[in-house]
Parts: C-alpha cells; sequence; structure tokens
C-alpha cells in the first residue's frame, strides 16, 4: 500500500506543516495593513453618509425660509375660544380685527314629502294573519320581553301580533288591553290605571317599534302610524298607499326634477334604484328616504334662495309619495347666508363660506356654522416664522457638532485620539465657511434686519452653536418687521436663505464624491489583497512541495536501508553499529 507522504514528518518526523505556516504568517503583514486601511475607509463613507444626511436636512431647512408665504403669512384668530367657525387669512391678508356678525346661515332648498306613504299594517282591524317577524315597520321587532306595568310580556318572532296583544293581557292580568286601528293605523293600549311601560332589562324592541311610550296616562297610542312602504321592492308592489296611475300599459311612467326628465317602470324599478337615479341625473338634488317618518326628501345640493320643482302627471310617482304640492309636498325655501362686518350693512351670500369678496376684507374667508358675533383678528403669522427659523438654527447646529465630534484631535491624559474624518481638510473647511456665511452681514438691504445678531442670534460663547440669545430682540423684529426679516433670509442669491441652500448643494456633491472615492479605493486594495494572497498561495505551494518531496527521498533512503540490512541477514531491531560491522566484514 503506498503511503500518503502529504502527512507532515512522516518520514522524517520533522513537522513540516507547522513550519511552512509559522513562515506564511509572517508574509501576510502587507495584506494586514491594507484592511486596517480599508476599515479606516469604510468607517470614514459612514461618517460622510451621516454627514451628508445631516446637511441635507440643512438644506430643507434653509429652503423652507424661501417660502413666499413665510414672511408674508397670516394667522386668524377669533374671539370665542371655542369657536367652530373656520376663518382663513391668505397670504398678504388686510391685518386688523373683524367684528363679523352673521344673523342667518345659508340653507338649502328642499322638498318634503308628507309622512305615513306606505299602507297600514293591515286593512282591517283583525292582526291575526300578521306574523312578528314580517311586520312592515320602520323598525325590525326583536325577540325577547318588554314590561308592561312591571310584568314582563314575552313575544316570539313566530307570533303573530294579536298573539302579543294576548300576551299583554295574560301578563298584566287583563288590567291593560291592546287593540289596533287600521283607520289610524296605530296600536292602543287601555287600563282603568296609568301605564307604565318599559324596563331597563328589556331585551325585545316591540314597544320602540310600535312607537308606544309613556305619557303617565291610562291610555297610550302609537305616535304615528306603523305601516311603511319598502324601497327595496318594485314600485308596484312597494306597499305604496296611493296607487301609480299615471303610467302607460308597460308600467312606464316619468316626471322632471328642477327640469331633469326622470323616467321609471313600476314593474322593474324600486324606489331604492329610483332614488340613485336622481342623485346621479343632472337635477342637482340628494333624494333619500326617511324610513322612520315614512317619506321621500328632495333637497337642492347647493345652499341659497334658490328654486326647486319636481312635475308629474296626476296620479304619477310624485303623487304617490307625496311629493307633489296636490298630494301634500311643502317647499321649503333655501336661504342666504346674512352677515355685516364692523357694524356695516347686512350683506348676503349663497353658501357659509363667506368669500374675501363678500365679506370686502382682502385675503380673510371664513366658514361660519352658527349664527353668532365674533371677532376675528388677523396678525403675522409669527409662530410658522419663528418655526422655521428655529428648524434652520437646529439643523445648523446638528452639522457643526457632528464635525465639531468627527475632525477633532483630543490628547487625553497625553493620549492622542483623532475623530475620524480628523485628516480631512476639505471636510473641516465646510464648518469654517458655513461659521463665515452664518454672520456675514446679506450685502444691498436697507431695513433693520442685515444680519443674525439683528435677530438676536449668535453663537453660543465657546461653542460653534446657534442660539436665540435675545428672544425680545428676536420676537420683536418678527411682530414689527417681517418684510425685514423677509429680506433678510430671501433677497435672491444674496440672502440668507439662498446662500445657504445653494451651498448645501455644493457640499452634498462633495460629500458624495468623497464617498465615491473611498469606495473604489477600497475596490482596489481588494485587488492588491487578491494578487499579494495569490503570490502567497503560490509560495505555500512551492514550499508544500518542497517538503513533500523531502519526505518522498527519506522514504525512499529508508526503504533501501531496510532492503540492505535485509540482504545482509540484520534484524531491524539491529544497532547501527552491528550492521556497519557487518557491511564492513562482507
Amino acid at each position: 500500500m503506498a503511503v500518503d507522504l502529504s502527512f507532515s514528518g512522516l518520514a522524517s518526523g520533522f513537522d513540516w506543516k507547522t513550519f511552512v505556516n509559522n513562515v506564511m504568517a509572517t508574509q501576510t503583514a502587507p495584506i494586514d495593513a491594507i484592511k486596517k486601511q480599508q476599515t479606516t475607509n469604510t468607517n470614514k463613507v459612514s461618517a460622510l453618509a451621516s454627514l451628508q444626511s445631516l446637511i441635507t436636512t440643512l438644506q430643507g431647512a434653509s429652503t423652507a425660509m424661501s417660502a413666499p408665504d413665510l414672511f408674508a403669512g397670516r394667522s386668524v384668530t377669533s374671539s370665542t375660544t371655542s369657536s367652530t367657525w373656520a376663518p382663513v387669512a391668505a397670504i398678504g391678508a388686510a391685518k386688523g380685527s373683524y367684528d363679523l356678525k352673521v344673523s342667518q346661515l345659508a340653507s338649502a332648498a328642499a322638498i318634503n314629502g308628507v309622512s305615513g306613504v306606505g299602507s297600514s299594517l293591515s286593512p282591517t282591524d283583525d292582526v291575526t294573519g300578521l306574523t312578528v317577524a314580517n311586520l312592515p315597520t320602520a323598525a325590525t321587532v326583536t325577540a325577547g320581553t318588554f314590561t308592561v306595568n312591571g310584568k314582563q310580556v314575552n313575544i316570539a318572532l313566530t307570533d303573530s301580533l294579536d298573539q302579543v296583544f294576548q300576551n299583554i293581557s295574560t301578563a298584566t292580568g287583563g288590567t291593560v288591553t291592546a287593540a289596533y286601528d287600521h283607520t289610524t293605523d296605530q296600536i292602543t293600549l287601555s287600563s282603568g290605571s296609568e301605564i307604565v311601560l318599559g324596563a331597563a332589562n328589556d331585551t325585545s324592541s316591540f314597544l320602540t317599534a310600535m312607537k308606544l311610550a309613556n305619557n303617565g296616562t291610562n291610555t297610550i297610542a302609537s305616535s304615528g302610524t306603523l305601516g311603511v312602504m319598502n324601497p327595496a321592492l318594485t314600485l308596484a308592489n312597494a306597499r305604496l298607499k296611493a296607487p301609480i296611475t299615471a303610467v302607460d300599459a308597460s308600467g312606464n311612467g316619468s316626471f322632471t326634477v328642477n327640469g331633469v326628465n326622470i323616467t321609471y317602470n313600476v314593474n322593474n324599478d324600486t324606489l331604492a334604484g329610483l332614488l340613485t337615479k336622481i342623485n346621479q341625473s343632472g337635477a342637482g338634488v340628494t333624494a333619500a328616504y326617511d324610513p322612520s317618518n315614512d317619506r321621500v326628501t328632495l333637497t337642492n345640493n347647493v345652499t341659497g334662495d334658490l328654486g326647486m320643482s319636481v312635475s308629474e302627471a296626476s296620479g304619477g310617482l310624485m303623487d304617490a309619495l307625496g311629493l307633489s304640492t296636490a298630494a301634500g309636498g311643502t317647499i321649503a325655501r333655501g336661504t342666504n347666508a346674512q352677515f355685516s362686518i364692523n357694524g356695516g350693512p347686512t350683506r348676503s351670500s349663497t353658501t357659509n363660506l363667506l368669500t374675501s369678496a363678500a365679506l370686502g376684507v382682502p385675503g380673510l374667508s371664513a366658514t361660519v356654522n352658527t349664527k353668532d358675533t365674533q371677532t376675528l383678528t388677523v396678525t403675522d403669522n409669527t409662530t410658522a416664522m419663528s418655526t422655521a427659523i428655529n428648524n434652520f438654527i437646529s439643523a445648523y447646529n446638528s452639522v457643526q457638532s457632528f464635525l465639531d465630534t468627527n475632525t477633532a484631535i483630543t490628547n487625553t491624559n497625553g493620549t492622542i485620539s483623532a475623530g475620524v474624518l480628523a485628516d480631512n481638510r476639505d471636510v473641516q473647511d465646510w464648518g469654517t465657511t458655513m461659521r463665515s456665511k452664518i454672520f456675514n452681514a446679506v450685502p444691498g438691504l436697507t431695513g433693520s434686519i442685515k444680519q443674525l445678531s439683528d435677530l438676536g442670534i449668535d453663537f453660543t460663547p465657546g461653542t460653534s452653536q446657534l442660539d436665540i440669545t435675545d428672544t425680545t430682540k428676536f420676537n420683536t423684529a418678527l411682530a414689527n418687521n417681517p418684510d425685514d426679516v423677509a429680506a433678510f433670509f430671501q433677497t435672491t442669491t444674496t440672502g440668507l436663505s439662498s446662500q445657504f441652500s445653494a451651498y448645501t448643494a455644493k457640499l452634498l456633491t462633495a460629500d458624495t464624491q468623497q464617498q465615491a472615492t473611498l469606495t473604489k479605493t477600497n475596490s482596489d486594495l481588494d485587488t492588491q489583497i487578491a494578487n499579494i494572497q495569490r503570490q502567497l498561495d503560490q509560495q505555500r505551494a512551492t514550499l508544500t512541495a518542497s517538503f513533500v518531496a523531502m519526505e518522498t527521498a527519506q522514504s525512499q533512503i529508508q526503504t533501501q536501508q531496510q532492503a540492505l540490512n535485509s540482504a545482509f541477514g540484520t534484524s531491524s531491531s539491529s544497532s547501527s553499529s552491528s550492521s556497519s560491522g557487518k557491511l564492513t566484514s562482507s
């Protein structure tokens, strides 16, 4: 069997693999140095990326101060603390206080159909055939219990209405009786003494659905008719009290709303579908069904004292729904908003949005929803100004703080430490240039604000951090000289906002380029490492091959020695001296 001589020292007894490893370890120093450089570069890229983010924030804060409505913006407040009005002051709105008196709100015109257009629960007083589960009422009756004079009455959905009446009588020992009157479409409860309905633990909605409520007497009747139409069924089967006769033999009819023609078919169309058709037409109204009052209403989609009309031949759907004047429908005219400013003459608006033109105050408008008198005060929007400037200061300080930390070289008890960007003169210059720009006077200004110190803004002593050191000066400048502040920040090209927006754009480009350069450098260093590693691998292969050859030679010598010893009768255990003697004697 062949012996694998790649095992270290198998023939020679010399651990040459460890020797090779030690030799190669001494050759990796260049790679270690390159990897250390790569780590440094990676840390710089990370720091530059963080700096880039901070500069981007500063650029945004700088740009925000150039917004045209920032220093010309207005704020408006009401003298009523919890006012629900919504006043708005546009850019450049006339400053001052305005007493707005609203004596009437704008409303939309409407046609209100009569209530109770549906058929009664039963055509007779006999309700033995009416099942609770199928009662055509506005509210659904639920099973459970309800209370009459302190006695619980059980009701099941399978009960007839007549059975419920019997249950009431049984539960109250015959002292309370119930009956239905088809002519009034109401239920009446009668007793020899006051009737008390309901309890906190009732589980059935019967009393509510039947519109029965306490009145302090011994007779309680439903507060309204009980039967309602069914808007989900075709018009021919919708339980309308009045028949629809103004249709052709196929059931086709039509009516107009605000001059817009609407067609229908009593055999195919439901009220629900017809209401949707009206709402989607060009009539400019909203049609709705009110199940509680069993009536249909039409309301203009816009407010104001505007006309509204419906028209159809006698006996048509408008009559059946009680929307026509002949059938009892009523028209509620829309109204215009009525108001006055500072005690002036009454003005009018078709909407509750009182525009600047309606108010007669440039830039001021208000949406009102109550009849009230409120004082609206328009002032400069100093809050927005202050917020924008403070955001700029905060962003500027964040950049400077980062630069101070990452470019610093410190000596602590003789130990020198340097920030990750301490050797980057370009980045150090960025901070220096910004500090210079921040306090240079803006050229060409004639107002009271020419540099930041005029706004009460200065460096915190001993630092590169900005602060509002004089809040009185700051607030006074914003309140009294907003135009001068605007000129300082917003003058084209030379204003502080313009300067910093342009300069931060340059810094972002330079930062990106430096990151790209460092990343490219690391890529080149990867190539160097690969080349060195390839040379080292070749050197290891050469050393390994040499030692394997040595092992092979050693093995061959040992094999020859054993053969000689065997030829001359020398045992493997004989000493070297005796073997040598045998060879000499021979």
